[in-house]
This record gives C-alpha cells, structure tokens and sequence, in this order.
C-alpha cells in the first residue's frame, strides 16, 4: 500500500467513467427472452409428456405430493433442456447455515460398457445428491467424522441455468439435511413454516365459513447495495476481508445534501444495472423496480411481490449476480449493511403478505371497520409480533446489521408495529365498542388547475418502524442486506400460526351463533387490549420510545449475543417443536452456528484492522512525524529566538500532536492485539477497542499530508465512478 498506489486507483476510476448515452442496445424486449433459463411450465410442458407435466405441475402449482414415478422422465427432460441451454453440468443448489448458497458441479459427461461418451442424467440424480456435511457449519449436527449429508431436490422451485464463460450449469434448488434428518440449512425450516401458516389459515378462514381457497404466502425483497470502482477496493484491505471500511475520516460533503436520493443514475450504473435486469429476468426474477438510495455510491433494486420459498430463492440469487456483474463491469458490489462509516447503512426489505384464493387478507376494502376477516388477521399479527418479538429481533443479527441497527436508515432494536392512525382508530373503536364512522381516504391537493386530482392514503409511512403496514403487506425494514430472508420468515410465520390457531380456537367455540359478529369483535377486543402495547405510530428513533418501551415492558436486545439468546429459550423451543419446525437440538444448532459466526467476523475485523493500522498506517504516521521532526529542527537550528521565525509555534505544536497520536496508535494496536480471541465474554471490550483504534487512525487521515495518505479515501470511494 502506498499513495502511489492510490493515485493509480483514482486514475483507473477515472478512466472507467461511462459517457452519457452509451448504453448498449440489442433491440430485444424483456419479454422475449424472460425466463429462458428456467425449467417453467412452459418448459415443463414441451419436454415431458402430457401425463408427467401434469404430475409434475400439480406438486409446483398446488403443493401436491410429488408422484416419485416421474422422477426418471422429469431428469431427462431437464437433462435435454438443459443441454439445448448449452448446459454441460449440473448441480444441486442450496442454502446452507452459511451465508450465502452451495453447490457441487457434475458433468452430464459419462461412459457406457464400450467406453464411448455419453451424457446421462438420472432420476436419483434429480432426486438426491450427497455432499460432504462435515465441512459445512452444523452447531453440533454433525461431527467431524460424520461426513454425510444430503440434498433433496426442491420441486418448487424450479431448475435453471447458471451461465459462464465457457459454458452453463445446470442448477437444481434443494435442500440440505444430515444422515439423521435434522435441517442443516435455511430452506427445511422455511418450507415446515410456510405448510404450518397454510394450514393454520385454513383452519382460520373455515371460522368465517370460507371454503377452503389455495393460500399463498408472498414476499417483495427491497435489495439494498453500495458500488464502488474496483481499483479502490483492491486499495481497502479491510474492504476485501471484512466487506466493510474499518478506517475512514468522514468527507465534507456525504449525504447531507440528499440528492443522490432518487436523482439521475449514472451512465456506468445504469449500465450495470440494465445487464443485471437482463441476467435477472432470463432467470424469470421479476426485477421492478431500481433507483439510487440516499448516501452516495448506495442503490436499491426490488421485484415483484413472489411466493415466499421462491422469492427467497431469487433473493440469493440477486445477490450473487449484483456482484458478479459489477465485477465484469470493473465494479464491486458492497452487500455489508454498513460498509462507510457516517453514512447510511443497506437494509433488506422484508415485504410478506397473504393470499387466500385472489384475495389479499391485507387489504382493508373500502370499510375495514366491517371487514372482519382483516381485522381478525390484523389481530392475529399484532399478538404474534407482541409475543415473539425476541425470534424477530434475532432474525436481524448479522455482525454487519450490528453497525446499521438504530441508525439514522435503521429502526432500533425494539420490535414494533406502526398501523397508521386511521387503523389504529379502528382497533381503538373494537377495543372501546364505540364504533362511528371515518373516511379512510384524502384528496391531495397539487394547487395547480391542468394537475389530476390525488387520492391520498388511508395513513403515512413510518420509515424508523421495525414493522410497518404499508397498505396491503407488512414491510420488515430491521434485516440486513447481506441477509438470507428465511430467518425472518421462517419465524414470523410460525409466530402467526400460534395466533391464528389460538383466534381459531375461541371462534369454534363460539360456532355459528346468532350473534358471532358481537362475541367476534369481544375477542378481538380482549386480544388487541393484551396486546396492543407492540403498536407504535410515532419516532423510534427518540429516546422518548426507549423510554416509552421500557414502560410498556418490550424487550430491548441491544447486543447480538443477547439477541440470539431466544433460540435457547425453552418457550420458543416449545413453539418450534409444536409447529414441527425445529426440534430443540436443532435450535440449540443454530445457537452455536450464528454465535460462533458473529465472534468470528468481530475477530476478523479486529485483525485486520490491528495489520493493517501497524503496517500500513503506522510507518506512514512515523513518516509524517519524523519529517516534522526534521523540519523543527531545521527552524531551530536558524533561530534560537522562538519568535525569530513565523510558523514555529504553528510546527511544534503539530509536531506535538503527532506524536501524541503516533503514541496512541501504537497503544490501541497493542491493546486490541493482547485481548487476544473475541469471545462471549470480551466481546463488546474487543469491539470498543477496534472502535477506538478507527478514532486514532482517522484523526491522522485528516493531519497527514493527502499526497502520503495510502488508502482510497470516502471522497473517492463513494464520488468516483
């Protein structure tokens, strides 16, 4: 590292910068090649026989169980398809207790008896793959010498195709699961909580004498992302070990401004971005919507709303391809929630909602008031957030989120639900039985005449709440970028079941009564009196709702460790195992995996900002200082007479305050070095430290002479591209 260097970045950036204008066109419409790289229904239909597809769409559609006597004709109409993809292997692809996904390449390539070549495919290879469970995290699973694991195919989620240079994959979504059944990844738990809410909503509407409808559990993933020019990032060592700049000195124009926000793109990115969106909707990922975040070099790209295992599915996969095509075009994408210090971190937009046949259960109509299955779902939710807000906060904890959590783009860690006031109306009209009518809708008045006239709302966003109602869905806005969504889900889906089955539970007690309507919004007022203390319309981030919070008793896990406590706790562990989604050996699992992976990365940070402060900062600190040295003396040497030179009060006392922090470095350094591994006990210590070794350092950034500076700085960083 050396300002050579940096100088050499600045000039690579620079020259990467895309003119206006220069977005390539193909002429080819979305339309005509969305989905191409995916084994749909339309592929499904002209590869299998009519008989199979059948079968085969009856598990996709409609969750049927899947009729194993196709297996053998689906694997070779995959393998054809694929091939006519120009696939040449192919592999199962999961999601294991890491973060991110997995996958072991075959080849279609294989020998007969006559040893000629031939390319095969079979159904038990469709159907089950055995990889080495050993070596992935298990919490105790699976000992060392346990090595089997194995992955299930996943037909719902449908095939598809993973392009590179020099040909394609063939990727199968599974599962992953070890030699004694227990869940080994994220997709077993999400898949058991989504058939659990299923049939805890079945259950639910037949209270109302609904017949039984197909329910869709749906997510939109709002996907938070920093660029930066690649030549910088190679600069950063802490930037390509830790995903995140452990030093740094604020520059004087960050966000303040807020015009990044929603302002124009740039040519490089709208580059970047139309190549992702192509990549994108090959794989038949409803990409939708993109637009620039509000700190500079920050951005977001959202889909359309999706069933839940699949959206999850095109989640991981949107992240893998926002990295590897900001690669190719000479940028990297940052996922890290809090990648600059000062400035906003990226979140994970957690969008859920309902369907019940083509009805949105989150949407109120035109008189919510009366509409008793959104209220009795509403209620449902709002108990459910209010007794499992500890498994929501522990669905947020990543070592990044750390950083983003309370912040200025954040909600804190105190879960909370916002409602807006004209539903929170409503629910104090059920709690107080006195029911009157309002409007739910405003007229928006632009004051210009040619202007159409605006209907507004039924209430404002909230964007420093946990968990808002944003109009028909629940928006989760605490998980982080970098995050799989499953965790979230998986919980929260749980969490809901347990309400709808304990509604359900009083309304069959009350059956068809001529007077339902009355002893349905009695419950519901008894429910919501408990309960409501989770609702909160107002700032989350004032310390008047700390305050507040405490006083309502809702739980504040400030820490990541003690965030993560509540997979241990015996309540939760009951819940789980009621469900069927985890057994309690399971929970205990993810424990140990999520705890150990979090002291991991504080260690790894600390390491390397510890290296990179001794041999990168350090000298260039001592260099500044002994050239000040030399530079007093000289003055010194002219003058015996302090007042005989200007200036040499202005010299010492810089040269004093070098070496006071030259002084300080070297202490932070050896303190944070001789606190030796991050554990459960030191770890907030270890976390301070690094804290104030940063402080040190970016002080110094600021006092040393820029043209000696080694490392990329945010002005450039987050401005040059």
């Amino acid at each position: 590292m050396s300002a050579t260097n940096r100088r050499q970045a600045i000039e690579s950036a620079s020259q990467h910068i895309t003119p206006p204008g220069s977005l390539p066109n193909d002429g080819k419409a979305p339309i005509d090649y969305y989905g191409k790289d995916v084994f749909n229904a339309s592929a499904i239909r002209k590869y299998l026989s009519r008989g199979a597809s059948e079968k085969l769409l009856a598990t996709i559609q409609n969750g049927a169980p899947l009729d194993p006597s196709v297996a053998g004709d689906v694997a070779h109409a995959m393998k054809d398809w694929a091939i006519s993809r120009g696939a040449t292997h192919f592999t199962h692809w999961f999601q294991p207790m890491t973060s991110g996904t997995a996958e072991k390449h075959d080849a279609f390539l294989d020998l007969n008896e006559q040893g000629e070549a031939i390319m095969t495919f079979s159904g038990r290879n469709l159907v089950m793959s055995e990889p080495d469970a050993s070596s992935f995290p298990s919490g105790g699973l699976r000992c060392t010498f346990e090595a089997r694991g194995y992955t299930a195919w996943d037909p719902t989620s449908p095939a598809f195709i993973k392009r590179n240079p020099h040909g394609a994959t063939l990727c199968i979504p599974s599962t992953f699961l070890s030699f004694n059944s227990e869940a080994l990844d994220k997709k077993i738990p999400l898949q058991r909580s989504i058939s659990a809410l299923k049939q805890a909503l079945l259950r639910f509407m037949a209270c109302f004498n609904e017949a039984p409808e197909r329910v869709a559990v749906t997510l939109g993933a709002e996907q938070e992302y920093f660029l930066i020019d690649k030549a910088f990032y190679l600069q950063r060592p802490d930037l390509y070990q830790t995903g995140r700049t452990l030093f740094g000195a604020p520059p004087a124009r960050h966000q303040q401004l807020e015009d990044h926000y929603f302002g124009a793109i740039k040519p490089r990115v709208i580059n970047f971005m139309a190549e992702v969106e192509e990549e994108l909707w090959r794989l038949g990922i409803p990409a939708k919507t993109r637009h620039n975040e509000v700190a500079p070099a920050q951005f977001e790209l959202a889909p359309t709303f999706e069933e839940l295992n699949l959206a999850v599915d095109h989640n991981m996969l949107t992240m893998e391809i926002l990295q590897r095509v900001a690669e190719k075009n000479g940028l990297v994408c940052l996922l890290h929630e809090k990648p600059f210090a000062g400035v906003n971190g990226s979140g994970k937009h957690n969008n859920w909602s309902v369907t019940y046949g083509s009805r949105n259960l989150l949407e109120p109509g035109k008189d919510p008031i009366n509409n008793r299955v959104f209220l009795a779902f509403l209620t449902a939710l709002i108990r459910a957030t209010d007794l499992h807000s500890d498994l929501l906060r522990c669905a947020t904890v990543t070592a990044g989120n750390d950083h983003r959590l309370g912040a200025n783009e954040a909600p804190p860690a105190i879960i909370s639900i916002y409602l807006g006031e004209f539903l929170s109306d409503i629910l104090r009209q059920i709690e107080s039985g006195d029911f009157r009518k309002r409007s739910s809708k405003h007229a928006l008045k632009v004051g210009v005449a040619t202007a159409p006239n605006i209907e507004g709302d039924d209430s404002d966003r909230n964007r420093t709440s946990p968990f808002a109602f944003t109009g028909n869905k629940f928006e989760f806005r605490a998980c982080g970028s970098s995050q799989s969504c499953s965790e979230f889900n998986t919980f929260f889906n749980v969490a809901v079941a347990e309400s709808l089955d304990y509604l359900s539970e009083k309304f069959e007690a009350i059956g068809n009564s001529d007077d339902f309507d009355d002893q349905l919004r009695d419950i519901l007022a008894e429910v919501l009196r408990k309960h409501d203390r989770v609702v909160y319309n107002g700032d989350n981030y004032s310390s008047r709702w700390i305050e507040e919070a405490n006083r309502r008793g809702l739980p504040c896990l400030k820490t990541a460790l003690d965030a993560l406590k509540p997979l241990l706790n015996p309540k939760n562990c009951r819940l789980m195992e009621k469900y069927g989604i985890f057994t309690t050996v399971e929970l205990e699992s993810r424990y140990d995996v999520y705890s150990e992976e979090y002291l991991r990365k504080i260690q790894i940070e600390g390491e390397v900002a510890c290296d990179m402060a001794r041999n990168i900062i350090l000298p260039v600190a001592l260099e500044s200082y002994d050239f000040l040295a030399k530079t007093l003396k000289t003055v010194r040497d002219l003058c015996e007479n302090p007042k005989g030179v200007k200036g040499r009060k202005v010299l010492e006392t810089k040269f004093e305050t070098m070496g006071n922090l030259v002084a300080q470095l070297e202490e932070k350094i050896e303190k944070l070095a001789q606190i030796g591994a991050a554990n459960a006990d030191n770890c907030q210590e270890y976390i301070q430290t690094t804290r104030d070794l940063r402080t040190v350092v970016d002080v110094l950034e600021t006092l040393v002479d820029d043209r000696k500076w080694p490392l990329p700085k945010y002005r450039e960083m987050l401005f040059i591209m």
